[in-house]
């Protein structure tokens, strides 16, 4: 059982942004729907997480890459800067 929970992880951690999103979008229809047996619909609420996390983990990663942007004088971006200065 480990290793299929292992193969699930690395599925997920290999989504970008926009396919985690769908995955996550389509396993809410299918709760919401409520023809979905117990244990099925806990492995799809506990892959739900795991989707919701790399989604999370994705916006906070573009937060972080659109902070770092710096602007020129005029206001315009010249580039990034270090995340952390120091």
């Amino acid at each position: 059982m480990a290793d299929k929970r292992a193969d699930v992880d690395s599925d997920i951690a290999g989504l970008g942004f926009e396919d985690a999103l769908k995955q996550l979008e389509a396993i809410v229809a299918r709760l919401e729907k409520g023809d979905v047996g117990l244990e099925d619909s806990i492995a799809a609420y506990e892959r739900g997480e795991k989707l919701k996390t790399r989604c999370a983990a994705l916006l906070a990663d573009a937060e972080m890459r659109v902070e770092r942007i710096a602007l020129d004088a005029q206001g315009r971006p010249k580039g990034v800067a270090p995340l952390d200065p120091g």
